[in-house]
């Protein structure tokens, strides 16, 4: 009894150690810059598959979601909203899977941008830096550790662009909830060549 009294609270210290941290990482580079326009970022993952699969699915709805914005009084009609992601190795590309899933299923009627080129994080945000010059506020989706690694590339390459950054809705209580200790490894790792200061959190 006491085994299993023991290994039910380890069970829950991870799954809350797991929310934390991806919920503070979701708050780290972002500031609450006013304006009315919006660009949503949606960052690709590798998909060799002729249709999007199952975290670029969530993606595009996390990126969907991020249209709507409920802290400052933009205009969603004046939200574009950016697929990157290139080559997906069956034919394809990340982007243009994510479109798709966004037009033929979702039934999203807004402006998408297709950036299709990009094939590394980096790569990702030096090839959506044109399409994003002339917005007032900048939203990247994806994973949340995933969404700060392209937040603090974006700060390095482009630092005035950087200030326009808000936080997306790629992060919810709960949702993921099993798998987010897993993701907080992961991120723990990934993140590691970011520097003391890209790992503040900005509001």
């Amino acid at each position: 009894m006491r085994r299993a009294t023991g290994l039910a609270t380890a069970a829950v210290a991870a799954l809350a150690w797991g929310e934390w941290l991806n919920w503070r990482w979701s708050r780290v580079l972002v500031g609450d810059r006013a304006g009315t326009s919006t660009a949503v970022v949606v960052l690709g993952y590798r998909n060799p598959r002729p249709t999007a699969n199952l975290i670029n699915r969530w993606r595009v709805r996390a990126g969907l979601r991020s249209v709507t914005d409920t802290d400052a009084d933009v205009d969603a009609g004046e939200t574009r909203v950016i697929f990157s992601g290139g080559e997906n190795g069956a034919g394809g590309t990340e982007a243009q899977l994510m479109a798709d899933y966004a037009r033929s299923v979702l039934a999203f009627d807004g402006t998408v941008l297709i950036e299709d080129r990009s094939t590394t994080t980096w790569e990702n945000i030096t090839n959506v830096i044109p399409l994003i010059e002339d917005v007032d506020r900048i939203k990247i989706v994806s994973q949340p550790a995933h969404a700060l690694k392209a937040r603090a590339y974006l700060r390095r390459q482009r630092p005035d662009l950087a200030a326009k950054l808000v936080r997306a809705e790629d992060y919810r209580v709960g949702e993921w909830l099993l798998v987010k200790p897993l993701l907080a490894l992961y991120g723990l790792w990934t993140l590691r060549v970011l520097e003391s200061d890209e790992r503040t959190v900005s509001s």
